[in-house]
């Protein structure tokens, strides 16, 4: 029954809310709809980190605690989104757009209404969590209603403005962040209000037909899936804070994989799979995933780490961290546009093909630049980065869908969105033990040249890098020892070798990014349906 649906889809352009019927302001309707739904997800990726500072001070919150607040949400991020694709299929998309929405800004609410009590931290993290379970129903779902309301040759477009404006909104985060807590933190939580009102009247409006498949919930295989996901992201989550020596590192992450690779085996057998995971025998969606998994290991990893950057080797303010990135996501809007149009008129080899090379090169020379210590100087290769992106995600992500011989929408998008949020995790890891090691030994050769005594040397330097690290802020001692005051004198420097820490980052971005360039030559090309 799954083919005969999926078929169907497959062979009536724009089936679903208006696209069978050419209603071009239902689906402007429902495009819209969709991203002002997703819009909230995108901005709390962000937006928290700018807040973490207030709400530690106010709730009293250790730094760990804090850490497991923002964690949650992606973790839960991670380990459900494969679920709500599923129960887009099973259930309709609209219908679990509409519940995804109401979880998330009812968890939003309440996370805005923690009090200051003893729990503060516990109602945060499982409040968090639940909003990171709103997001992962809702955006497979978004994406599967935006995939059905437009024709095949339209798409392109249409998916490339989804993810254009939706991902560019990751940036608003610390902007909007800026501004709302000079009022309280807690609306940084409330904004998602008015946003998920939005959503629902245009979602109404729009009047998107949901068409459900008539079959079981794999259950066994989500409570695997999201048991292998959750452990194995948790692992590259902690391995900063418990170090990738530790027993528990390796366990998490050792017995995630192991759980995913039971997933896998059961997957194969069951008759209505919570994943087909027949799909990846088209060599072309192969590609589509492998591409973006590279991509995905630049792309949200840019964030904190360009904005941390920003803050203590630039001196900028939050606000002016996040017009930094705003070079960068110029790029990646345009490009996202011109990317769309490739992809409906020549497939999406070529632009994988020019964004993993544009952005290679991009990462490549913005990493050169992080040491002249100028903001300005900086635009045209942090331009060039986010073009490479903006070229690869919306066609990768877009041929990945169309190419769902026996899948449908839903479950594809759910696998891809997996493989985005799993990349990011393991490069948010990798980068970050990267920049930790490089910056702990740049200031200890600093505060060695300065007459740091040897035994408090390596310390002192790891303490500098957990403070900058952890929190944007390169803390000046206030002490009168000769240890504090060569750590004073030190600090010019010390901004120095964070912004050399950093680009062995870059680096490891723009490799991540030519490894996809070498992925993309193996896609067949042509546009799928064709």
């Amino acid at each position: 029954m799954s083919e005969t649906h999926t078929n169907r889809d497959k062979s009536t352009p724009g089936a679903g809310a208006g696209a069978g019927h050419g209603h071009a302001t239902s689906q402007s309707l429902a495009l819209a709809a969709m991203m002002f739904a997703v819009a909230m997800t995108f901005i709390d990726q962000t937006i928290v980190s700018i807040a973490a500072p207030d709400i530690v001070s106010e709730l009293g919150l250790s730094a760990t605690g804090m850490q497991w607040v923002i964690n949650a949400y992606l973790l839960a991020l991670a380990a459900f989104f494969a679920l709500g694709g599923r129960l887009a299929d099973l259930w309709g998309p609209r219908r679990i757009v509409v519940a995804g929405t109401l979880i998330f800004v009812v968890s939003s609410v309440l996370c805005g209404c923690v009090p200051s009590e003893d729990y503060a931290l516990t109602w945060l993290i499982v409040f968090r969590a639940t909003q990171g379970l709103g997001a992962a129903l809702l955006f497979p779902a978004a994406l599967a209603v935006v995939v059905a309301v437009f024709p095949l040759e339209r798409r392109g477009r249409a998916l490339a403005l989804f993810f254009g404006l939706t991902g560019a909104l990751t940036a608003v985060g610390p902007l909007l962040g800026g501004w709302l807590i000079a009022w309280t933190w807690r609306a940084i939580f409330w904004v998602n209000v008015p946003v998920a009102i939005v959503a629902l009247v245009l979602t109404v409006l729009a009047g998107i037909s949901d068409r459900r498949r008539e079959e079981s919930l794999d259950v066994k295989g989500a409570l695997l899936i999201v048991v292998g996901m959750g452990l194995s992201v948790l692992g590259f989550q902690q391995a900063a804070a418990w170090g990738w020596d530790s027993a528990a590192t390796w366990a998490c992450i050792a017995g995630g994989l192991a759980v995913l690779y039971v997933f896998c085996r059961y997957e194969l057998r069951t008759h209505h799979p919570l994943v087909n995971l027949a799909v990846f025998r088209d060599r072309a969606f192969t590609v589509d995933v492998l591409v973006l998994f590279f991509a995905m290991l630049a792309f949200v990893p840019l964030f904190f780490f360009a904005s941390v950057y920003a803050q203590v080797s630039l001196s900028a303010s939050p606000n002016q961290a996040a017009l930094y990135l705003l070079y960068f996501f110029a790029g990646f809007a345009i490009a996202s546009q011109w990317g769309g149009r490739i992809l409906d008129k020549r497939g999406a080899r070529p632009a994988m093909r020019i964004g993993c090379a544009l952005g290679a090169v991009g990462f490549a020379l913005w990493a050169g630049k992080l040491t002249d210590l100028s903001m300005h100087d900086q635009w045209p290769y942090a331009a060039l980065a986010g073009a490479g992106i903006g070229f690869v995600l919306a066609p990768a992500s877009t041929d990945a869908v169309n190419r769902s011989i026996n899948s449908s929408y839903g479950e594809v998008t759910g696998i891809t969105q997996t493989v985005r949020n799993y990349a990011a995790s393991v490069g948010l890891a990798l980068y970050g033990t990267m920049l930790t090691h490089t910056m702990t030994d740049r200031v200890a050769e600093t505060l060695r040249a300065r007459g740091v005594p040897p035994d408090a040397e390596h310390s002192l330097a790891r303490d500098v890098t957990e403070s900058i690290t952890g929190n944007a802020d390169a803390r000046t001692p206030t002490g009168d020892g000769p240890a504090e005051t060569a750590m004073r004198d030190a600090m010019p420097a010390i901004r120095l070798d964070f912004a050399e820490a950093n680009q062995w980052v870059f680096y490891g971005m723009a490799i991540a990014l030519a490894v996809g360039y070498f992925c993309a030559l193996r896609h067949p090309g042509g546009r799928a349906g064709s």
